[in-house]
């Protein structure tokens, strides 16, 4: 049966290298997800996929984020298709929906080319390891750094256990490096650029979505009692989230002069009816609820929470800070993109640019989780109770 599943891989490199990508030449193909729901186990998906979940997962765990380019690449192509033999496996089981068929409920995913529907596990499944292998193809190219790139691998590492329910730990027959051709010359350096801000982001949705699953679960978890379970999961988020900014850098790896030409006007009116913005993210909207719900089960200060559930409180604070690191990244991104430029989607009483708008954001988080985490930042915490005074 491996040696099936090594066939189909290498079929999949010889003779489908467009693979999951749309007719439209450029587009990444359109990503479907289903919603959030925690709580439930993973339905057994064979041996086959256990095997193959497992040796994605720990070919991920062992890449080299941090060697000369050639290495890095050559280490993302023989990831990608790993994370392939992976996508066999669970296609054998049924193929993928047909996300170009669907109906987008929302100008941000026809933009985004994401989808939303009702899916089995397989399908849950097969859907994110396509999202995870479109990721690992275009980080080949990509000039993020190895800071970012430990923590994106990080969180598809993740994002391939829960969706496939393996268990970290022992690699079944293990095979050798699977022979990956070198990348031949293909679309222009723009058509790859644009490609590679919609995949970016299609790995940012899953990591919001199995985040928000990840918390919702911890939140569940703590109401029932069960302590190990809960901090398990929060790690499990914790890996999300720090994986948030490095997909939003992966995607952001294109000259910032192309994406003031050619991306961003294709993101406010007249190209698009509403001008889009993160808001409009269905999957970190429910993140940021789930996050809601956690601290409505564990609202105490970490002072009062420390010294009767430590692990809790440090687990907790862990994740607090990941999100608050996401907003500070998310200020000096957009700088890095638009300068000082006003933001498509900003109201006319909004601040006066882009980055002041998203560094009072990063304010306001900061100022929630001050007392919440062990090193909270109380001056900016009094500096907006202050004004709320006021």
């Amino acid at each position: 049966m491996i040696s099936q599943i090594r066939f189909c891989v290498e079929c999949f490199w010889r003779c489908t290298s467009t693979m999951g990508l749309s007719p439209d030449a450029g587009h990444p193909a359109v990503a479907v997800f289903r919603e959030p729901r925690g709580g439930q186990p993973v339905s057994g998906l064979g041996l086959q996929v256990d095997a193959e979940a497992k040796r994605t997962a720990h070919v991920l765990a062992g890449l080299t984020t941090h060697a000369r380019p050639a290495e890095r690449a050559l280490a993302l192509r023989q990831a990608a298709a790993v994370a392939g033999g992976l996508v066999a496996a669970l296609s054998a089981l049924a193929p993928a929906v047909a996300g170009e068929e669907l109906p987008a409920e929302s100008t941000s995913q026809s933009f985004f080319r994401v989808r939303e529907m009702e899916l089995s596990d397989q399908q849950a499944a097969l859907h994110g390891a396509l999202v995870v292998r479109r990721g690992l193809e275009d980080l080949c190219e990509a000039p993020l750094s190895g800071a970012d790139l430990a923590m994106e691998v990080a969180g598809m590492q993740q994002a391939v256990l829960d969706l496939t329910g393996a268990a970290p730990g022992a690699v079944p027959d293990v095979v050798p490096p699977v022979s990956v051709p070198e990348p031949t010359a293909g679309a222009s350096m723009e058509r790859v650029w644009h490609a590679r801000w919609l995949i970016g982001h299609q790995v940012h949705v899953l990591f919001n979505i199995c985040a928000a699953v990840a918390v919702a679960d911890a939140t569940s978890h703590l109401r029932h009692g069960d302590g190990d379970a809960a901090l398990t999961r929060l790690a499990d988020a914790t890996v999300y989230i720090r994986g948030f900014p490095a997909a939003m850098t992966h995607a952001s790896t294109i000259p910032a002069d192309y994406y003031m030409a050619a991306i961003r006007q294709t993101m406010a009116p007249p190209s698009v009816d509403v001008p889009l913005s993160g808001r409009q993210h269905r999957g970190y909207k429910l993140f940021r609820a789930a996050v809601k719900d956690l601290l409505s089960v564990v609202p105490d200060s970490y002072e009062q929470l420390a010294p009767r559930a430590p692990e809790l409180a440090e687990a907790r604070g862990a994740l607090l800070e990941a999100d608050i690191v996401d907003g500070e990244r998310h200020v000096t991104l957009a700088y890095s993109m638009v300068h000082l430029h006003r933001s498509i989607a900003q109201k006319p009483e909004g601040p006066d640019n882009a980055v002041a708008e998203l560094r009072h954001m990063r304010h306001r988080r900061a100022a929630q989780y001050a007392p919440l985490v062990r090193f909270g930042d109380h001056y900016i915490a009094n500096a907006v109770d202050g004004l709320r005074h006021k």
